[in-house]
């Protein structure tokens, strides 16, 4: 009996030895798990910013956007643009090869002629030895590349990708933004590059973009018909004219015919014939500047004679029924929206002076898993984090948003940063996070905001996967209620995605992250290049000068991406998403309804000025519009909406809506060049 209790005992013993190796190798798995999700991430984050394309030639489309989107940071953009570098002269065949090149590419060949030929310019010249990087992966680039001759090799973390030979462009993300190579270039051969810079590229696109839009006023303002409007309603008109090219001989309008186009000439020149007698009587030749048809835009009329091309002619048009919708022919003013917020604009309620102190603010613990004990982080972005405090005696809690000063000087965003406090503080809409306070230190300013509670709506559709059209439609109500807001405080918005999009205890949606935010005049332009690539508008891509038009672009863009998972111009290469939004044609899927894709089409027009929201009307339009006709405008400005979202929100810890990320040990250097002097 003792020597069965003693064997029993020894496999006991050898049992627990075991259990405690399993225990152990499961530990160590779950480190290793952990590991490989961080690398993940990692990885995933840098495959927003890739600037070389995949061996494959097949662009097939991720059903849903998985990773957050990568943002991009506008660069200051000097006020008089001036092009510094030294012209190289080229010869027909480098021409020739240089153009061929910008063709072939997916982003460059959007470029018009004139841009073209500016390019190939402008392009300088350098030369590499074999073995030498022209790029390095990991450093921030500012210059794209067209191989002259010789052969060159792409690699990324060692690992060989593809060779580049005479005609083929590489780094070409660098002239649209300050971004990390994510490959290495080198030179296999010796090599003869020609290169661009950043500043040059967008000095050349900002500077005829100013130059065209000068010249159009300049012509506008000679039409008897326009001669009274000012220069914000002539903009709209700018807005919404679309470039037309004609062969020789084209006829561009018949005598007899029903007006309904005015034309300006910006190319070539037009001739003026009149039927007499059953033969074609010339009566005049127009050239550049000068217009016809203008009647069209303001009665029934017939044309009194035939415009045609001699030689080859571009125009600039509108037709009437655009016209109409950009300005009130009765009494030719632009639309006022006050009108349309009157119905139910409360009186604006000033911003208390706060009473929070720092040093009573304390951060919230998880109280369970992994991170048990770390202080809450409820986001993480390329500018800092958000951190989840409460006050000593736990009566409420705040969203923290730390960001390092350092960082701020390096990116050069101080004026976003102050404008972002500046914004938020004279906010008072229930639709925007409200600001409690601000603090800074010599390391990190902080922003003490209000506390969504329900979490970001990113978080919610990448956990359903889309959603039902009652939850669209209400989140994006709530945004139409906070851009009418801001535009009518002369804001653009800028950053519009589901990360950006935060949900309160009722399930209200509030707009966060105003970090891209811009005072704008109405009727004047900005030219950064700003934004989030899958939402950018196509005329920030294009350098053309962008206004609040580009909300309601973004808008058209959060609604495809709320109803079926993804936005409608997306791929894992950044420049190939560029190249889809600006051929502008989304692909919807069978189970979207004809309203959505009414809205949608509408909102993401190609020329601004005829997007919905942005014509006579304003925002009234997107109120009216039938795919919101379950909205109850009034009953939503004032809370009393019960919100489909609420289903959305779990229940238990106040974290638990929120994605977890693990501390940061990380301090920021210090920071002392004082330009936070007034935050």
């Amino acid at each position: 009996m003792e020597k069965q209790l003693e064997e029993l005992k020894q496999q006991l013993e050898k049992q627990c030895m075991i259990n405690q190796e399993l225990q152990r190798q499961n530990k160590d798995l779950e480190q290793r798990l952990q590991e490989k999700e961080k690398l993940l991430q990692e990885l995933d984050s840098q495959y927003h910013d890739l600037d070389f394309p995949s061996q494959s030639s097949h662009d097939i489309d991720p059903e849903v956007r998985k990773s957050r989107a990568a943002v991009i940071a506008s660069e200051p953009i000097p006020e008089t643009l001036e092009i510094k570098c030294m012209r190289v002269k080229k010869n027909a065949s480098e021409t020739n090869l240089i153009v061929k090149a910008i063709q072939k590419n997916d982003f460059l060949s959007r470029l018009d002629d004139e841009q073209t030929a500016m390019m190939v310019d402008l392009l300088a010249v350098s030369s590499f030895k074999p073995g030498e990087d022209v790029i390095k992966e990991g450093t921030e680039g500012d210059s794209m590349y067209i191989v002259a001759a010789g052969e060159l090799v792409v690699t990324q973390a060692g690992r060989n990708l593809r060779s580049l030979t005479t005609g083929d462009v590489f780094g070409e993300l660098a002239i649209l933004y300050n971004c990390k190579r994510t490959a290495t270039v080198k030179a296999k051969t010796a090599v003869r590059l020609w290169s661009m810079e950043r500043q040059t590229y967008r000095t050349i696109i900002t500077n005829k973009s100013k130059k065209k839009r000068e010249q159009l006023m300049g012509f506008l303002k000679t039409s008897h018909t326009l001669k009274d409007l000012n220069n914000v309603q002539l903009s709209k008109i700018i807005d919404s004219m679309e470039e037309v090219k004609y062969q020789d001989k084209d006829v561009i309008v018949r005598e007899g015919a029903e007006a309904n186009t005015f034309y300006i000439i910006l190319k070539g020149e037009v001739l003026v014939t009149k039927n007499v007698n059953g033969h074609q009587k010339q009566i005049r030749r127009m050239g550049k500047g000068e217009h016809f048809g203008e009647q069209a835009l303001i009665r029934e009329v017939l044309r009194t004679a035939t415009c045609s091309a001699d030689g080859p002619v571009t125009c600039f048009s509108i037709d009437k029924e655009v016209f109409e919708e950009t300005i009130p022919i009765e009494h030719l003013e632009l639309f006022d929206d006050s009108k349309v917020l009157q119905e139910a604009q409360a009186p604006e309620k000033t911003n208390p002076s706060s009473t929070l102190r720092f040093k009573d603010l304390v951060p919230v613990q998880y109280q369970e898993g992994r991170y048990q004990g770390d202080p809450v982080t409820l986001g993480v972005g390329g500018f800092g984090r958000v951190e989840l405090v409460t006050t000593l005696n736990h009566g409420k809690y705040y969203a923290m948003k730390r960001v390092s000063k350092k960082h701020i000087v390096a990116k050069r965003q101080e004026e976003h940063m102050l404008f972002e406090k500046k914004i938020l503080k004279a906010t008072q809409c229930d639709f925007i996070v409200g600001l409690h306070a601000s603090f800074k230190n010599s390391r990190y300013i902080y922003m003490v905001m209000e506390f969504c509670v329900g979490g970001e709506i990113w978080t919610k559709l990448k956990e359903v996967g889309r959603f039902d059209e009652p939850i669209a439609v209400f989140c994006t109500s709530c945004v139409v209620e906070a851009y009418a807001y801001l535009h009518k405080k002369n804001i653009m918005y800028r950053d519009l995605k589901p990360e950006n999009l935060m949900l309160d205890v009722k399930g209200y949606v509030k707009l966060v992250d105003f970090g891209f935010a811009k005072e704008l005049v109405r009727g004047e332009k900005t030219y950064s290049f700003v934004g989030t690539p899958e939402y950018m508008a196509p005329e920030i891509i294009k350098n053309q000068g962008h206004d609040f038009a580009v909300d309601f672009w973004s808008l058209g863009v959060l609604i495809y991406e709320l109803l079926v998972g993804s936005p409608p111009f997306s791929s894992s290469e950044p420049q190939k998403i560029y190249a889809k939004i600006l051929d502008g044609v989304p692909k919807y899927p069978p189970y979207m309804s004809e309203a959505a894709k009414s809205i949608v089409s509408k909102l993401c027009r190609p020329r601004p000025g005829q997007r919905l929201g942005n014509t006579k009307n304003g925002i009234k339009d997107v109120r009216n519009h039938r795919w919101f006709g379950s909205m109850n405008w009034h009953k939503l400005r004032v809370g009393q909406l019960d919100a489909p979202t609420v289903r959305l929100i779990r229940k238990g810890p106040c974290y638990i809506n929120f994605d977890r990320f693990p501390v940061d040990q990380t301090k920021a250097e210090e920071e002392f060049s004082g330009w936070d002097r007034e935050f």
